[in-house]
């Protein structure tokens, strides 16, 4: 199980990190072509919220890879199921049931990551 965990790890880290990414370097205007949610948002909220999925997939990895803090792991599984439950609701009100489904998977995914890194397979 620690082996799944580590993949889920670093897939979720890279998949937040390049999101997050995109949304902190990428203009609004330019964001509003593929991620329809960026028009009724201030520009600052979307770096923000960028901001926080690049910390939160560097969070997945680099404490515990790095035996530095590795509590903050799962922490940033917990912060990111929290930054999915309101792109959910987001996603929700526009109607759009796809990205719904995909953010359930990813929480879903994040809470693995969690419960074991808080629980079983903790460092």
């Amino acid at each position: 199980m620690n082996v799944v965990l580590w993949i889920l790890q670093g897939v979720l880290g890279a998949a937040f990190l390049f999101a997050g990414a995109t949304k902190v370097l990428r203009p609004k205007d330019e964001l509003a072509k593929q991620m329809a949610w960026v028009v009724n948002s201030s520009a600052n909220a979307v770096k923000l919220l960028g901001a926080a999925e690049v910390l939160g997939g560097l969070g997945l990895v680099l404490p515990a890879w790095t035996g530095i803090a590795p509590l903050l792991t799962p922490l940033a599984a917990v912060g990111l199921m929290i930054v999915m439950v309101g792109a959910a609701v987001t996603h929700l009100r526009r109607n759009e049931y796809p990205m719904v489904i995909f953010t359930v998977v990813l929480f879903v995914l994040l809470a693995v990551v969690a419960w074991g890194r808080f629980g079983p397979y903790a460092y």
